[in-house]
C-alpha cells in the first residue's frame, strides 16, 4: 500500500488566498471539501493555509502526508444509500505560530491573501486582556487574527483593496459578531502599541475588512477507525487523515454590514459550485430553522424512544409508533412556529430525517439526553409559546416529550431491565429526584415548571395550561407504559 503524498497522488497547485485557523477534522470535511469543489467547479482557483490555533496540534501529521486527506462521506441521498470518497488537495502547508511565528506572521505580507476561517471550538472567540501585541503569537484566536490584520495594514499601507473577509465557523450564534468584538477590543487594548497607526487602522479594519457571521451544518464523525483498512484497501493509500461524514451540508453566510450579499457571491462561488452554502443579509431564520427542526426534534424523540425499548435514531423514525410521533413533532408542530417559506421548511425538515436514517451511523438516542432540560428550554420551548400563540392550544407532542423527559430522570428501569441513568446538572438531578419521590404528579409538574434555574420563569404561570397538560401525559405514562401512552396522541 502506497504513502499518501504529492510523490504518490496528483496534487493541485493554486494561489494561497485563504487563510484557516484550524485543521480538525468538521474544518478538513467541511470547508476544505467546500473549497475544493469551488475549485473543481468553478474559477476559484485558492488554496488554504492551516494555522494550528493552539499549542499542540495536528500540522505534523497534515504536512507528513503533504496536507492530502480522504473525505468519505456516508449517508442517504434522496433515500438511495451513498458512500463516497474524495481526496482532497486544497490545503497548501500547515503552520503552528508559535513554533513558526516569523511564517505565520508574513502570511500577511501575502498579496493573495483574501479569507480567514476558523473553527477554534466555541472558547476560541474570546477576549483576553492579557495577550500582548508583542506576543509570538497571542495566545487567543482574536488575538492573532489582530496581529495579522496590524501587520497587513502595515505592509500595504491601509490599501483598501488588501482588507480581509473573515468568516468564523464557530458554534456560536451571530459568531461573527463576536469576533469583530473582541478584534475591536484588541484595538482599543493596543492603542499606545499602535501609536500614530492607531486611528488609520482602527478605520481600516472597519471599513475595508468584512467580517461574517455563519451557521454551519455537516455531521462529522471523524476518523473512521471501524472501517479505515477497507477504505485504505479502496483508495490504495495509507491515508492516517481520513475523515468521515455526512452528505448533508449547509453553510449559511450572512454578509458583513460594509458589504452586499452580491459582492459576496461573487467573492466566494459556492452557490455557482451547486453547493448547498446560502449567502444572505440575515443569518437568524436558518439559525432558527437548524435549532428548531434538526436539534428540536431530537430532545423530545430520545426519551420518548428509549422509554419505549428503541436505542437508536435510525430505528426510531422507523418504528410504526415511534416514527409518527417524530413526524407529528417536527411537520405539524414545530414547523408550524418558523418564518420561512413552508416549501423551504419541508424540504428542510425531509433532509433531516434522512439525516436522522443515516444507515451508517448508529446514533444513540441515549448521547443525545445529557443535559435534556437546558436543551427542551432552548429547542422546544419557545415552539410552545409560538404554537400557543398561534394555534390557540398547545402542541401535544412537544408537551408529551418534556413529560417524557422528566419521566426519564426519574431514573429507575425501563420494561425490559435496561437501567435508566439521567445525566445532567447535579442540582436539576436532585430536583427531580425529590419532587418525583413525593409519588405525586401534579407536585412533580409544578416542581418542574416553577424551577427557574431551569426555565429562567416560572412556565406553571406563563404558560397557560401547561402545567395541567404535562400532569396528564405523567399520569398516562405511569398507567399506560410510554409506548401506549404515545398512541394516545397520535
Amino acid at each position: 500500500m502506497k504513502e499518501l503524498n504529492k510523490r504518490t497522488a496528483p496534487k493541485s497547485v493554486a494561489p494561497e488566498r485563504i487563510i484557516q485557523f484550524g485543521e480538525g477534522n468538521f474544518l478538513r470535511a467541511f470547508v476544505d471539501w467546500i473549497i475544493y469543489n469551488m475549485n473543481q467547479k468553478t474559477n476559484f482557483n485558492s488554496s488554504v493555509v492551516v494555522v494550528q490555533p493552539i499549542d499542540k496540534g495536528m500540522v505534523e501529521w497534515l504536512n507528513g502526508q503533504d496536507c492530502l486527506y480522504h473525505v468519505n462521506l456516508q449517508g442517504l441521498d434522496e433515500g438511495k444509500a451513498v458512500n463516497s470518497i474524495t481526496r482532497v488537495d486544497v490545503i497548501s502547508r500547515a503552520l503552528n505560530p508559535y513554533s513558526q511565528n516569523q511564517a505565520f506572521m508574513a502570511l500577511a505580507d501575502q498579496p493573495e491573501i483574501r479569507f480567514v476561517i476558523s473553527n477554534t471550538t466555541e472558547a476560541g472567540i474570546a477576549f483576553d486582556d492579557s495577550c500582548k501585541l508583542s506576543d509570538k503569537p497571542a495566545s487567543s484566536y482574536p488575538g492573532k487574527l489582530t496581529q495579522l490584520l496590524y501587520r497587513r495594514f502595515k505592509t500595504f499601507n491601509g490599501d483598501p483593496t488588501k482588507g480581509l473577509i473573515i468568516m468564523p465557523c464557530e458554534l456560536i450564534f451571530l459568531n461573527g459578531h463576536h469576533l469583530k468584538d473582541c478584534i475591536k477590543k484588541y484595538i482599543e487594548l493596543w492603542k499606545a502599541d499602535f501609536g500614530a497607526d492607531y486611528a488609520a487602522f482602527k478605520e481600516w479594519f472597519e471599513k475595508y475588512n468584512y467580517v461574517c457571521a455563519t451557521l454551519v451544518d455537516r455531521i462529522v464523525p471523524g476518523f473512521p477507525r471501524d472501517t479505515i483498512e477497507e477504505i485504505r484497501e479502496r483508495i490504495g493509500y495509507r491515508d492516517d487523515l481520513v475523515v468521515k461524514a455526512e452528505i448533508f451540508h449547509l453553510w449559511v453566510i450572512e454578509k458583513a454590514e460594509n458589504m452586499t450579499v452580491e459582492q459576496m457571491r461573487e467573492e466566494f462561488p459556492a452557490e455557482k459550485a451547486g453547493l448547498h452554502v446560502l449567502v444572505t443579509d440575515n443569518e437568524k431564520p436558518y439559525h432558527e430553522r437548524k435549532v428548531t427542526l434538526l436539534n428540536g426534534p431530537h430532545t423530545v424523540l430520545s426519551p420518548v424512544a428509549f422509554l419505549s425499548g428503541v436505542n437508536i435514531v435510525r430505528d426510531a423514525c422507523n418504528h410504526p409508533v415511534i416514527g409518527k410521533y417524530i413526524h407529528k413533532v417536527q411537520f405539524d408542530e414545530l414547523m408550524q412556529t418558523l418564518n420561512l417559506p413552508m416549501d423551504e421548511l419541508q424540504k428542510f425538515a425531509a433532509d433531516v430525517l434522512d439525516r436522522f436514517n443515516n444507515p451508517f451511523v448508529d446514533h444513540q438516542v441515549t448521547s443525545i439526553m445529557l443535559n435534556s432540560f437546558p436543551k427542551y428550554e432552548t429547542r422546544d420551548l419557545p415552539g410552545v409559546k409560538i404554537y400557543l400563540e398561534r394555534k390557540g392550544e398547545l402542541p401535544k407532542g412537544l408537551v408529551f416529550g418534556l413529560a417524557a423527559i422528566i419521566t426519564y430522570y426519574k431514573g429507575g428501569k425501563r420494561e425490559d431491565g435496561t437501567e435508566i441513568v439521567p445525566n445532567d446538572d447535579q442540582k436539576i438531578m436532585d430536583l427531580l429526584k425529590n419532587l418525583w419521590a413525593t409519588g405525586d404528579t401534579q407536585k412533580v409538574a409544578e416542581g418542574v415548571l416553577a424551577e427557574e434555574y431551569i426555565w429562567h420563569e416560572n412556565l406553571n404561570k406563563t404558560v397557560p395550561g401547561l402545567t395541567a397538560a404535562v400532569k396528564g401525559y405523567l399520569d398516562l405514562i405511569q398507567e399506560k407504559g410510554m409506548l401506549e401512552a404515545v398512541k394516545t396522541i397520535l
